[in-house]
């Protein structure tokens, strides 16, 4: 039973947040956003009033709503997609995984230089060597042999790659890497309710993780997950999420193992007995989120299969109204066998256009856009100098050049899509 007040504070929300009627050229169309309304407000309420605060019961909830949605045994939920990787990646060298399988300093890792930083960073943090590979055009993501070739040649340990901008890499090389005994970790950030071959990304990998900034599919504010079907993948993130505990109690829980006081340590390092939720295995962090932020993400998640099918509407919308400019736009193509919940709409400009002109007169009519996140992250001044020369990866480089986006998420009304479509045709008439 919901209180009288949370309806009146849901309603309240909604028509403060309602959306205003468009003006074209005058109401600004930014590139993403969320759409929140009545459902989260209470979820949000409700679990104020348990006054948990932190991660409890609503957590709880999230994690197995969400494994249950992509189709995997477990959701580890933490504080952004950012440390869902660097969680991920440094999970592969923990302690819980046995020394012939865990990762080691200098062990190579297969990922591309084309995406968001904190995909690289994670691998960097870890003190592994990346290896990078190109990307394709039309998709962004590699091809299926190159990721293979690499992984031959470097004798790569893992493969780290994003499904970019929601359009999934090719999963189909999974099953060999797992033969060949190589880690794949899914960077899904930007790709829940995605599809590879009918079944959700970021349930193919070793490990996959999600973000859930207010950009994202769905939103908790500040949030990710890491997703696993390993039991001992599980406790290794939990462990790096939650200060390197060896403890495995639920918070507000004492001795889950039953021997809180029994333990003993073969190294003599601690004394016989030492309380087992003050024992760190792990360098780990605290990185964990809170029940506000899972109470917004359950109701989230109850419309993602709305949100997904709006993405796939308003990306279709674009590509209908911009497919007679393939002449100044390389536009998108799903890789074979998925079928994407497109982030954003992404177009790389010919040599017929230039992109900077492009980008003057989509800001001039308030339409917001976005390059393809660091482009070429080895030319980014964080990285000079760190690696080799990238003049083997030219596809990067043309997206660093030429690549940009625009949205389609469920916020973007037709009116909008229409006069994005309007402005782009303007832009190449008056190239």
């Amino acid at each position: 039973m919901i209180p009288s007040w949370m309806q009146a504070a849901a309603i309240e929300f909604e028509m403060a947040h309602a959306p205003r009627p468009f003006v074209p050229g005058e109401t600004p169309i930014p590139p993403s956003g969320k759409v929140i309304g009545g459902s989260e407000i209470q979820n949000a309420m409700f679990a104020l009033m348990d006054n948990v605060l932190t991660e409890g019961p609503w957590v709880a909830r999230f994690e197995e709503m969400l494994a249950s949605r992509v189709g995997v045994k477990h959701a580890s939920m933490c504080n952004s997609g950012s440390s869902a990787n660097l969680l991920a990646v440094s999970a592969l060298k923990s302690h819980w995984l046995h020394p012939e399988r865990r990762l080691h300093d200098g062990d190579v890792v297969v990922t591309t230089a084309v995406g968001f930083p904190t995909t690289l960073n994670a691998i960097l943090h870890a003190r592994l060597r990346p290896v990078f590979i190109d990307v394709e055009l039309e998709t962004l993501v590699p091809a299926d042999d190159n990721i293979l070739g690499a992984v031959h040649k470097f004798d790569a340990r893992a493969v780290v790659l994003a499904h970019t901008l929601g359009n999934p890499w090719p999963l189909s090389v999974v099953d060999l890497l797992d033969v060949m005994d190589v880690y794949v970790i899914e960077d899904n950030c930007d790709a829940l309710g995605s599809l590879y071959q009918g079944r959700m990304t970021g349930g193919f990998g070793t490990l996959a993780t999600q973000s859930f900034y207010p950009a994202h599919h769905i939103t908790t504010g500040e949030g990710g997950a890491v997703l696993t079907n390993s039991q001992t993948l599980k406790r290794a993130v939990e462990s790096l999420r939650d200060w390197g505990r060896d403890c495995w109690c639920p918070p507000g829980k004492d001795n889950t193992c039953g021997k809180r006081f029994e333990w003993r340590f073969a190294d003599g390092s601690l004394p016989e007995g030492y309380d087992h939720k003050y024992v760190y295995s792990e360098v780990g962090y605290n990185l964990k989120s809170t029940d506000l932020q899972a109470a917004i993400g359950v109701a989230q998640l109850d419309r993602l299969g709305g949100f997904t099918r709006a993405r796939r509407e308003r990306f279709d919308h674009l590509f209908s109204g911009l497919r007679d400019l393939s002449d100044y736009f390389i536009l998108p193509q799903e890789t074979a066998g998925s079928r994407p919940s497109w982030f954003g709409f992404p177009l790389t400009c010919t040599e017929r256009i230039r992109r900077s002109d492009v980008l003057a007169l989509l800001a001039e009519r308030k339409i917001g856009t976005r390059n393809l996140f660091g482009g070429n992250l080895l030319r980014q001044p964080a990285y000079h100098g760190m690696f080799e020369a990238d003049g083997r990866l030219p596809n990067s480089d043309i997206i660093t050049e030429r690549t940009f986006w625009i949205g389609c998420w469920p916020g973007l009304t037709p009116d909008m899509l229409n006069f994005i479509v309007e402005a782009l045709h303007d832009a190449c008439k008056n190239r």
